[in-house]
């Protein structure tokens, strides 16, 4: 399959230059470069925000919201609406590790100092949104995917 510029290879709907940054990011965090991992991974995070908030909530409300709950026994809507609940709990999680360890916004007590567990978390939470999203992908737009 040919990739550009504007399509991702790791399946997700971010640009080509994300899932670069990102697996960047994953090889500076291996190399112990953590203020370089850092801001490639809060680059991540926040463009996933943007990408979210502009392509995925207007096609959840526009096309899944207005059928919950009636149609949840429906793959349609079930795969989208799992992957949105997940989405969005992995998305907070990551965001409030963002404010959390990256800044001083937050009182002292809500910031964290160990965060392997919380970022460890986080990625496999990222990575099961992205099989969901996957399967909502096939389930939408490719004819009798699970037939």
């Amino acid at each position: 399959m040919h990739q550009t510029w504007n399509q991702g290879f790791l399946g997700t709907a971010a640009p080509c230059y994300a899932d670069l940054v990102l697996l960047f990011g994953v090889l500076l965090a291996r190399l112990r470069k953590f203020r370089a991992h850092a801001f490639c991974q809060s680059a991540v995070v926040l463009l996933n925000a943007a990408i979210i908030a502009l392509v995925m909530l207007p096609s959840f409300r526009l096309r899944v919201a207005p059928k919950i709950p009636l149609k949840l026994g429906k793959a349609y809507y079930a795969l989208a609406t799992a992957h949105a609940a997940l989405g969005s709990s992995v998305e907070c999680a990551a965001l409030y590790i963002l404010l959390a360890a990256g800044t001083q916004l937050l009182p002292k007590k809500l910031r964290l100092t160990r965060y392997k567990l919380w970022m460890r978390t986080v990625l496999a939470g990222w990575w099961l949104v992205l099989l969901l999203g996957l399967a909502t992908y096939a389930r939408w737009y490719i004819p009798h995917p699970f037939r």
